[in-house]
């Protein structure tokens, strides 16, 4: 969606009452300079404006920030002070791997930012992951100072009676407000949601139709409905109102038709084995068919499950989701482990964070071999220098204003950020065929051991992104 199209529906969704409007984070600061040529701190503030009431949200990738690397704490802190001032007022804070020390600085810069810290736990089922497990962790995030705690259930697989319990006991144990965040991937969510409430969540975080249901959150007015007659039901949403949203927001899903897929908005009970988010399956498909692929979908799938596995029972979840999809496609393609890829040779080595269980004795061997490199225990975007020196230089260099605003999009997007700074601007509806979403990224197959470093652009089915390329042995 472009920005146009946001903010007539802007002040309508302000006047419905939600607790908060996520309107940036993610994929979107990618996509508006990417394929809209927008500069999206320009959107934040539009959309700010235009809907002045209702706090914003954003979806932060802690040391991340919204890429798929880790940045030097000042870049960070220079991001979330920028967010800040640009109008958001919740920032939910994640790890892909539920790693602490990954959240520690997005915490404590968007404190003393002013803002609300919300930290997120991200939700999965495997044999290392309990309920008292994450329970302790929201124990971290409180002790962090975070002001609230989610649970983030990014492939829709939290059960009903799972989700009363994590809801019930993360209350006692920090003693915060507890947000449930889910898709309807399974079926699950809407019933899953119910249970959170009776347990006491403070919210619950739902869509608008037709961008709602299936891989997305369960509709609102399906919810309300729901909540018939329950002692905790809002009674303040307008249902005129919010069919005049979903009224609008059908002519703007009109508009993105060919974007759009009818299996996207199926539930589907597979999901629940798979345990691949909403947001990634909904272009995955697309993706495997542009590589020829289309046949072996179900076969990636089982795999995912096995990769992940392999990896320490790694949460599927930006950046990990990209990564163990590809490293899954991969070994479908050529045979297991024959293609390694260096961003699945560094989670088995540690460098991404502490992965939740011991990963693969053989496959830590074989990344160890290939990248010449002994597993890690230290957190390494601890060991990185300050960043935000050398970026004013480089902005300053390619003719760009010198701001932290132009500085952060830069260091995350340099070719896109130059663009858009010297007014060049992709076509009208200038989209892939396959776009992307916060869950998922190109198919790229790098293999064996890392040697050197370049930056390039690469096109994979029609998806054009810069890259960061690994010369390899």
């Amino acid at each position: 969606m472009t920005t146009a199209q946001m903010l007539p529906v802007a002040p309508l969704l302000d006047r419905a009452g939600f607790a908060g409007l996520e309107t940036w984070g993610g994929a979107t600061i990618d996509s508006c300079l990417r394929f809209l040529g927008e500069n999206p701190f320009d959107r934040l503030r539009a959309l700010k404006n235009a809907a002045p009431s209702t706090p914003q949200l954003m979806l932060l990738r802690g040391q991340n920030i919204v890429q798929y690397t880790a940045f030097p704490d000042d870049v960070v802190e220079a991001f979330i002070n920028c967010t800040s001032d640009a109008g958001c007022d919740i920032f939910r804070i994640f790890d892909a791997l539920n790693d602490p020390e990954n959240l520690r600085t997005a915490v404590r810069c968007v404190i003393a930012s002013g803002r609300h810290a919300r930290g997120e736990i991200c939700y999965t089922q495997s044999p290392v992951h309990t309920p008292e497990k994450f329970i302790a962790f929201g124990r971290e995030l409180a002790e962090m100072g975070c002001h609230s705690v989610a649970i983030k259930d990014m492939s829709g697989v939290l059960p009903p009676v799972v989700a009363a319990k994590l809801v019930r006991g993360l209350k006692k144990a920090t003693g915060l407000g507890v947000t449930v965040h889910s898709h309807d991937t399974a079926g699950l969510a809407a019933a899953t949601y119910l249970a959170a409430i009776d347990a006491g969540a403070e919210a619950v975080e739902t869509s608008i139709a037709p961008f709602a249901n299936g891989t997305a959150q369960p509709d609102t007015a399906r919810m309300l409905a729901l909540l018939a007659d329950h002692p905790r039901r809002p009674n303040h949403f307008d249902s005129e109102l919010l069919m005049e949203i979903r009224e609008y927001l059908e002519g703007v899903y009109a508009e993105l038709s060919e974007f759009t897929s009818p299996a996207n908005e199926r539930t589907d009970a597979d999901i629940l084995v798979y345990q691949v988010p909403g947001g990634m399956l909904s272009n995955f498909r697309n993706q495997l068919k542009d590589l020829n692929m289309s046949d072996r979908v179900g076969d990636v799938m089982k795999e995912i499950h096995y990769v992940r596995e392999a990896l320490g029972w790694i949460p599927l979840v930006t950046p990990t989701s990209q990564i163990v999809g590809t490293q899954a496609m991969m070994n479908v393609k050529f045979g297991r482990w024959k293609n390694f890829a260096p961003a699945a040779m560094a989670i088995a080595l540690g460098k991404f964070g502490r992965n939740p269980g011991p990963v693969d004795a053989e496959v830590l061997r074989l990344a160890s071999k290939l990248s010449n490199q002994e597993p890690v225990t230290a957190n390494t975007s601890s060991l990185l220098p300050p960043g935000m020196p050398s970026l004013r230089e480089k902005v300053a260099e390619a003719g760009l204003p010198v701001t932290d605003e132009s500085c952060v999009l830069f260091a995350m997007f340099p070719r896109q950020t130059t663009a858009w700074f010297r007014g060049e601007r992709p076509a009208p509806r200038a989209v892939p065929d396959t776009p992307l979403s916060n869950e998922t990224a190109p198919l790229i197959s790098p293999v064996a051991s890392v040697r050197s470093v370049r930056h390039l652009t690469v096109t994979v089915g029609g998806i054009t992104r810069d890259a960061t390329v690994e010369t390899l042995s």
